[in-house]
């Protein structure tokens, strides 16, 4: 009796420790990333997460946005292509161009590439 209730115990002791194994903390955001959130918060949120906007066609969904081959339009996802949508704008989406600054572009970037953390 007493060994089925040590293994109990072990199981349970294994299972704590893929539990907190899997729940590891995000590494913290580096000052760029801090301040691309920033700018996506500012001008990018209330069209691809809110839509605050009332759009009839929802903005894609800019979560992992790296992690897919390919970005929503077919084209593949590279910083390149990211800050050419971003700067000429692609269908609904209107342009930026001079909007962002070349830092402010590399911030926003380095932020989408968190996965939106």
């Amino acid at each position: 009796m007493l060994g089925c209730f040590c293994s109990l115990g072990f199981c349970f002791a294994l299972s704590m420790m893929a539990l907190l194994v899997g729940c590891r903390r995000a590494e913290p955001l580096t000052t760029q990333e801090a301040e691309g959130k920033r700018l996506y918060l500012g001008r990018c949120a209330h069209c691809h997460e809110d839509n605050d906007l009332q759009l009839k066609k929802v903005p894609p969904d800019l979560h992992n946005l790296f992690a897919r081959p390919a970005l929503p339009s077919g084209t593949p996802s590279s910083d390149v292509e990211v800050q050419r949508v971003v700067l000429a704008g692609k269908g609904m989406m209107p342009s930026f161009a001079g909007r962002f600054t070349d830092e402010q572009m590399a911030a926003l970037i380095a932020y989408l590439r968190t996965g939106l953390r």
